[in-house]
């Protein structure tokens, strides 16, 4: 009688999920506009008159600008409310976005880029984080920052789609592009007003119900201990190789429409799946993969390097024609595949390898500054390769090259794994 009058008095909260929901969303359509090279990388070099470099350099800059303010985005959802931060960041966002679609200038680009990573990176993803854990306790965070990924890899993907179709439908040309790109803006803007009307936070209450001692924790000593910890190190350049092989998916789609003569708009729809719909399979699969298979994401992270490594070389003995388009789109999904599924884990290794509960927020802050730091060079590299090696030949320099950074990204995850097994030694001990 006890147990059903506890959960009578525990009905589902509707109100908490529709919050959720839409902080889903707004995770979901923040970097739409920064990463309009994932579906319509070939209409933004024709439409902005932009090289592969040129591209490059502006994702640079929006991920130095991310990656300098990361910590800058955290004090300020410590210390502000999020249903003010995160509207205002959307709010700027759809802003850029429709000046964006006047397509200025290469020097104004960059200036837009860097601050789509203000409202995106500083304004609206460390916000939206502290807004997730506040909406459960400690047994409900795996489950909702696992539905926050998997759900910004649905919403990802239906507003992708719906910008390409709209593309489509005005012709595949300038004026499709350019309605694309309002398109993505006005959603963010949408999204920024309904999360300001309907997103409640608890800032203010488990601010006054912190003692003061908490709050002041998080300084310059905080970080050196945190910093001293040699296990945060492996998991923060096993991270960085996962991620700067990640920047290479960007050029399956360049390749496939110059090499293997694709239309445009089946390349756009690749790349949404390529770039959203593999993380909705990716990440749980990684997952499942990790804890049920190989008990360990260190583990399985090493062996996905390794598996790399062949899908390269037999995307490089294809034939360079399109009588090999299909083939070439399979074995480029199935290398996303691969790599989305090391995404959805490379930051389970964190308690793997025992990093204190207690310094864990300040430790992610560091693995993060680490982790994506690939995003400040790694695309103008990328690009500078294909500018100077025009045809098939430069996208097999590229491709070469990630089958190299795998090899590096196995060998680095292998001192990973010797961390992992080090403290599961202690542990038993």
């Amino acid at each position: 009688m006890a147990k059903t009058a506890e959960k009578a008095t525990k009905p589902v909260d509707w109100s908490k999920w529709i919050r959720f929901a839409l902080l889903v969303m707004a995770g979901g359509t923040i970097y739409k506009l920064a990463n309009l090279k994932d579906a319509f990388y070939v209409p933004m070099q024709e439409a902005m008159g932009l090289s592969h470099t040129e591209i490059g350099t502006l994702l640079s800059v929006n991920s130095i600008v991310a990656t300098v303010l990361f910590i800058v985005g955290g004090y300020l959802a410590d210390r502000f409310s999020t249903r003010i931060l995160i509207p205002l960041g959307l709010v700027g966002t759809g802003a850029l976005g429709l000046f964006l679609s006047t397509f200025p200038g290469f020097g104004t680009l960059l200036l837009v880029f860097a601050l789509l990573a203000v409202c995106s990176d500083c304004l609206v993803w460390p916000a939206l984080l502290k807004s997730i854990r506040q909406l459960g306790g400690s047994k409900e965070q795996g489950r909702l920052f696992g539905l926050l990924e998997g759900g910004r890899g649905v919403v990802d993907t239906a507003v992708a789609f719906s910008a390409l179709g709209i593309f489509v439908l005005l012709g595949s040309g300038t004026g499709g592009f350019r309605a694309a790109v309002a398109f993505y803006a006005i959603i963010d803007v949408v999204v920024g007003v309904l999360l300001f009307l309907l997103l409640r936070t608890q800032t203010s209450e488990q601010a006054s119900e912190r003692p003061a001692q908490t709050k002041q924790k998080a300084g310059l000593g905080e970080i050196w201990r945190a910093a001293k910890l040699p296990q945060l190190w492996w998991v923060s350049f096993t991270v960085f190789m996962v991620y700067v092989v990640y920047c290479g998916l960007t050029y399956f789609i360049p390749y496939l429409t110059y090499i293997y003569g694709l239309p445009v708009a089946l390349v756009g729809a690749y790349g949404i799946i390529n770039q959203y719909g593999l993380k909705i399979l990716g990440g749980p699969l990684g997952g499942v993969l990790a804890d049920k298979v190989f008990k360990g994401a260190s583990r399985y992270i090493r062996l996905a390097f390794l598996c790399l490594i062949p899908v390269v070389a037999v995307l490089l003995l294809l034939p360079a024609d399109p009588s090999s388009q299909i083939p070439a789109m399979i074995v480029t999904l199935l290398f996303s595949l691969i790599v989305f599924t090391m995404r959805g884990v490379f930051w389970a290794p964190m308690d793997e390898v025992g990093i204190p509960e207690e310094t864990s927020g300040t430790a992610f802050g560091i693995a993060c500054l680490v982790g994506y730091a690939p995003g400040m060079f790694a695309f103008i590299v990328y690009g500078a390769i294909l500018d100077a090696n025009p045809g098939a030949g430069g996208y097999h320099i590229v491709f070469i090259v990630l089958a190299a950074l795998a090899l590096v990204g196995a060998i680095v995850s292998s001192g990973l794994v010797r961390a992992a097994r080090a403290r599961r030694a202690v542990a038993e001990v």
